[in-house]
């Protein structure tokens, strides 16, 4: 199985690289194939030129790191998002990629001439997982701020150009918890990838 990992994080010694590790060790370990994206090493410019939005509406992209990122995804059985949550939402860089990548006529196409209805042209990819971290609280992010990551991503995204199979894994409270807490965390998270199928 061929896995591409979007990563986005800029520090080396963040809880997010902890996370990083433990993915590709448990990937590993059943050889599956991976290709990681780290948008901060790429130096990946987040930013939605003039120049993209004519890309999207004539469902072509022109930023070169954006076509290179296509090609390696078209061919992913798997893909997995990691990045932490700032201020109830992703950083810019993971945003960025998503305005930017997921392109109509690229990673979907519409299914009927008034462009409501979507289908996903990775044809390849089998499921969609997202791993993040945060400091607040679960219930508090569900309930305070209407978890807000999950509507963007999960249902925003992914189901709405028509994947069924997405997931994600949250990491509360990352700051606050003991560090045997999060090694437990990671070793989990390891033996979970270790048997994706």
């Amino acid at each position: 199985m061929k896995v591409v990992i979007v990563f986005n994080h800029p520090y080396d010694g963040s809880f997010c690289n902890a996370i990083l590790k433990s993915v590709t060790n448990g990937l590993t370990k059943s050889n599956h194939e991976i290709d990681l994206i780290h948008l901060d090493k790429d130096n990946f410019n987040p930013v939605m030129t003039a120049g993209d939005l004519k890309g999207f509406r004539d469902k072509s992209p022109i930023d070169p790191k954006v076509i290179e990122y296509n090609e390696r995804i078209e061919n992913a059985d798997h893909l997995v998002f990691i990045f932490p949550i700032w201020w109830e939402l992703m950083p810019a860089m993971t945003k960025g990629f998503v305005d930017k990548v997921i392109f109509p006529g690229v990673a979907y196409d519409y299914t009927n001439a008034s462009n409501t209805r979507m289908k996903p042209l990775w044809g390849n990819i089998k499921g969609v997982t997202m791993i993040t971290t945060m400091n607040t609280p679960n219930y508090l992010y569900w309930l305070i701020f209407g978890n807000a990551i999950k509507k963007a991503m999960l249902l925003g995204t992914f189901w709405k150009i028509g994947f069924k199979n997405r997931k994600w894994i949250s990491y509360n409270k990352v700051k606050m918890v003991s560090l045997q807490k999060r090694i437990n965390w990671l070793t989990k998270l390891e033996d979970k990838f270790a048997s994706l199928k």
